[in-house]
């Protein structure tokens, strides 16, 4: 059942849509409250992310984009969710790189979750990438979305170790456990607005007020002897 007076999430999508699916559970059992996802959109119309939204009687559309210019691509997309009437849009393996358009038109409003601690290994294949670096430790990062690929400031990640023997697959699977996890805590944090973005860091409230208290100047404090 949908919230008219809650936020309102689009999600774009080119694959499965582990990620929506994980966050349309999130949605439907309170961990997002006040919120309904009011549009899928996907670019192939063989996304299985399609098919989950339909089970659930979400709104999905596909827009191919085969052929289609980048920009004029993105103004399609962008028209749909304002048609739609969307406050956030989640990025959840969608195949395409936004035009500056598409950030300029939702600003501080677009998600992406990446499968590696970023700024390391950012792009595709990141859990291959970091098996052949040789890291102990990968994980995931929700960040928001700017004109730089994966290099918009961080909400949230999450550390999972890289065991012996590890493959992609092996890795990438426990990565996406807490992929799932993250991007409902991120995706909270962000349509309650209770957070800041300062130098690149996104702070949430207990720490914005932490880092407000330390940093208040000792006029008027009692002098130590």
């Amino acid at each position: 059942m949908t919230n008219p007076m809650g936020k309102k999430i689009g999600v774009l999508l080119s694959g499965r849509g582990s990620n929506f699916e994980a966050l349309a559970d999130s949605v439907a059992a309170g961990r997002i409250p006040d919120a309904e996802i009011s549009m899928v959109i996907s670019n192939r119309e063989d996304a299985a992310g399609l098919l989950r939204a339909a089970e659930r009687r979400i709104p999905a559309r596909v827009i191919p984009s085969k052929g289609v210019e980048r920009e004029a691509y993105d103004r399609l997309v962008v028209a749909a969710l304002n048609e739609a009437r969307v406050d956030l849009v989640c990025l959840a393996g969608f195949m395409r790189l936004l035009s500056p358009y598409f950030v300029a038109a939702f600003r501080r409003r677009i998600l992406n979750i990446h499968p590696s601690l970023l700024p390391a290994f950012p792009g595709l294949e990141a859990q291959r990438q970091a098996l052949d670096y040789g890291v102990k430790f990968s994980g995931c990062t929700v960040h928001f979305v700017d004109e730089t690929l994966d290099a918009g400031p961080i909400v949230v990640q999450a550390i999972v170790p890289v065991k012996s023997g590890d493959t992609e697959e092996t890795l990438a699977a426990r990565i996406l456990t807490e992929e799932h996890r993250i991007y409902t805590e991120a995706v909270r944090l962000v349509l309650s607005g209770k957070f800041r973005i300062e130098d690149r860091r996104v702070l949430p409230p207990a720490e914005a007020n932490q880092e407000e208290h330390l940093n208040v100047p000792l006029t008027g404090r009692a002098k130590s002897r």
